[in-house]
């Protein structure tokens, strides 16, 4: 009888991963919830109000490629520990607010750079470090804390009844701190170097020399940075994100509680809904793994063909008899934004993983931000205009088309080896 294989570390740093996307990105997602409260509050429009999560986005999106570059050449373990304590004073000052603007500031400016600093452009190229193969499966597990981040948002919105917004934001910085710092200290490590060990391989890769390419692929190319910023796959990469999460499914959350609440369902009720929409997002992330086997290209096209059928039922919604509609949509929306969130990486690892993914990463992560900086704000100046979700709900719609075909013909199969 063979001695049982001890777990590789690799798998420890997936799941530090994965906590520390619960309560960090918990935060941005947590506007939906905030968001009728700060209306109600100030009566403010919803389009200069929704601003605050855009300018959240684009900030992020400016950010990342600056951190990815910082992950590459500096002490990435600073740079979480620096973002958490940045992220976590930020949320908690969003309780003293009495103008627009004080949002603006603080949620829309310094917020993001604490999350980009403790978030995907850190969190991905770890990933990366730590798995050459099952890269898809790990990726997939750590960006569940993306996922429950939407089900922690559940709790947010009940502190919020219990305390009301202001509390709930001292709440919600605090628990960042107090929770992810000694987290972070303790068990993350960047690269498997740091601890003498050897990135993550399965036993099929073990018996493949490292260089040879799976048949249809190509021989890996070594990029340097000037080829990977003249290259189409990048900007198609970029383009996709922007799209697909930027334009497409930030307008969507944005809007989609007080969507409900103004239809005549109640708080609770529209903020367990998204939660549902968080369970089956970690669901769907946990299932594109399955990119390892049927490729980048149709995961994403099946997370496509998902989105758009979920925000044309969504938008299809006029009356409160109609709530299966509602949960059929979290469901499929979910399992949608689930499996692209990972595989747009693991494909980008497949083009150009190497020394400088961290940088490429985060220029992939800076087109959320562009997409972002409109998909909340218009979205609430077509409510504005219209008196009603829908035409936002059209938008983000060719919003999720472009994104996946984008994606195709950045065609990461003919680079890529899972396994």
């Amino acid at each position: 009888m063979s001695p049982r294989t001890p777990l590789h570390l690799g798998w420890m740093v997936v799941a530090v991963c994965c906590a520390v996307g619960i309560l960090s990105y918990g935060v941005r997602h947590s506007f939906s919830v905030f968001f009728p409260s700060i209306l109600s509050e100030f009566s403010w429009s919803r389009g200069s109000t929704a601003f605050m999560l855009s300018l959240h986005l684009l900030v992020y999106g400016l950010v990342a490629p600056i951190v990815g570059n910082l992950a590459d050449r500096w002490k990435a373990k600073r740079l979480m520990l620096s973002g958490v304590t940045i992220l976590g004073c930020a949320a908690a000052s969003c309780s003293l607010a009495q103008e627009l603007w004080h949002f603006y500031l603080v949620f829309g400016v310094i917020t993001p750079i604490g999350l980009a600093c403790c978030g995907s452009p850190v969190m991905n190229p770890t990933i990366a470090n730590w798995f050459e193969s099952r890269r898809g499966l790990a990726l997939g597990l750590a960006q569940m804390g993306g996922g429950l981040s939407f089900v922690y948002v559940v709790l947010v919105e009940y502190v919020i009844e219990l305390l009301g917004w202001r509390l709930s934001y001292v709440v919600m910085g605090s628990s960042v701190i107090i929770i992810l710092i000694p987290l972070i200290l303790t068990l993350y490590f960047f690269h498997p170097s740091h601890k003498r060990m050897q990135p993550f391989r399965s036993q099929s890769s073990r018996l493949r020399p490292r260089n040879r390419p799976r048949h249809g692929q190509r021989e890996r190319p070594e990029w340097n940075l000037n080829q990977a910023l003249g290259s189409l796959q990048l900007w198609m990469l970029v383009l996709s994100n922007m799209c697909f999460w930027g334009s497409g499914c930030y307008l969507v959350i944005a809007h989609q509680v007080k969507f409900a609440m103004d239809i005549g369902y109640s708080g609770i009720l529209a903020a367990s809904v998204f939660a549902m929409f968080g369970v089956f997002m970690v669901i769907g992330q946990v299932g594109s793994a399955v990119s390892d086997i049927i490729g980048r290209e149709l995961t994403v096209l099946i997370a496509t063909v998902l989105v758009v059928f979920a925000v044309i039922l969504l938008n299809g919604i006029t009356d409160t008899s109609q709530a299966w509609m509602l949960y059929v949509y979290a469901v499929t929306f979910g399992l949608g934004a689930g499996l692209y969130s990972p595989t747009i990486f693991v494909g980008a690892a497949d083009i150009f993983h190497g020394r400088h993914f961290g940088t490429l990463n985060g220029i992939i992560l800076g087109g959320l931000g562009l997409g972002g900086a409109m998909g909340p704000t218009i979205g609430g100046y077509l409510h504005d205009i219209f008196g009603s979700y829908r035409y936002a709900f059209v938008f983000a719609i060719f919003s999720f088309v472009i994104a996946g075909t984008s994606f195709m013909i950045a065609a990461p199969r003919k680079f890529g080896r899972s396994g």
